[in-house]
């Protein structure tokens, strides 16, 4: 289903745009992503130097660490402030290289004071010290451990997953390891926000070129062979786009059309239906990667609306 988003007006498109435009003014004056070092990025990321923001760390975040077969993965949670409703687990992005779990907080507290959620961000390992499959590996074994453990824990079994980039990735890979491995299908819903579902590159991938101060073509595949070794890319547990789409459960797609992963987006939309699952898909003109961090009306609606998603699907 493609919804009609009512929240979504042209003086929204106008606003983002002017902010879109100052970002790649700003990002001229430094290098790309893909010409500095990734321990340089993680580095600028965390301290807020060069073209970077520093995380906001809230307080109300409890860090702790999940014991897997794999050995501990460190994950960041919320507890909500009202009654348990569901879980969810989330995946950051960062093209498997950089990002961590401590960089969305405000938007993970919101999720779990708005959804009445307990939030669960994974800390899987980052490539290329540690190249596929160790992320999937630790995403798989802590989504395990949240199955086996949700109702002593938390005393509710309603899961959702979600994540954006290349956590919209990793949170595909792990419904479909988890079907395919551990026979689970009970997931309540996936919040897939612009990701990558295909490492061979779609078609808005490879010809979207090096438009500075946006992720490009360049950026995409410093990301990739970062991650990846000589493999085939299409190898289904590598691109999910190429795998068996059943028995997914209902699922929202977001991404916007200055976004080169937008193929990503539209091929697996429609992958998902076909396969007989739900899905909707919000496209928006103008909106590129990573838009709903920007200080814009239109990120608060759509983080509104990835949040009432979330708690409709507790209610299913």
């Amino acid at each position: 289903m493609i919804e009609e988003t009512d929240f979504f007006t042209k003086d929204m498109e106008r606003e983002n745009d002017q902010f879109v435009k100052e970002k790649i003014l700003q990002s001229a004056n430094f290098p790309d992503l893909y010409e500095v070092s990734h321990i340089q990025t993680r580095s600028d990321m965390e301290l807020g130097t060069g073209k970077y923001v520093a995380p906001l760390l809230l307080d109300e975040a409890i860090p702790k660490n999940i014991s897997t077969s794999n050995g501990d993965v460190p994950v960041r949670m919320f507890l909500p402030k009202g009654q348990i409703e569901g879980i969810y687990l989330h995946f950051h992005g960062g093209g498997w290289v950089i990002g961590t779990a401590h960089m969305q907080d405000q938007k993970l507290k919101d999720i779990s004071d708005e959804c009445n959620a307990v939030v669960i961000s994974v800390e899987y390992r980052l490539a290329p010290e540690h190249r596929y499959p160790a992320a999937q590996d630790d995403c798989e074994e802590v989504a395990l451990w949240v199955i086996k453990n949700c109702e002593s824990e938390f005393g509710t079994a309603k899961i959702v997953v979600g994540g954006e980039s290349a956590g919209a990735h990793l949170s595909a890979s792990t419904l479909i390891r988890l079907r395919d491995k551990h026979q689970f299908t009970d997931f309540k819903g996936v919040n897939l926000v612009y990701g990558v579902y295909d490492l061979s590159m779609t078609p808005s991938s490879k010809l979207w070129g090096n438009e500075k101060g946006l992720l490009n073509t360049p950026g995409m595949e410093w990301f990739i062979d970062h991650y990846l070794q000589d493999m085939e890319r299409t190898d289904p547990d590598i691109s999910p786009l190429y795998s068996d789409l059943s028995d997914m459960p209902n699922a929202l797609f977001t991404v916007g059309t200055r976004d080169l992963l937008l193929d990503d987006t539209l091929f697996m939309h429609s992958r998902w239906e076909f396969s007989g699952n739900e899905a909707t898909l919000n496209v928006y003109a103008g909106a590129t990667h990573g838009f709903d961090s920007l200080p814009t009306q239109l990120a608060i609606n759509v983080q509104k609306r990835i949040r009432s998603f979330i708690t409709q699907c507790f209610l299913s």
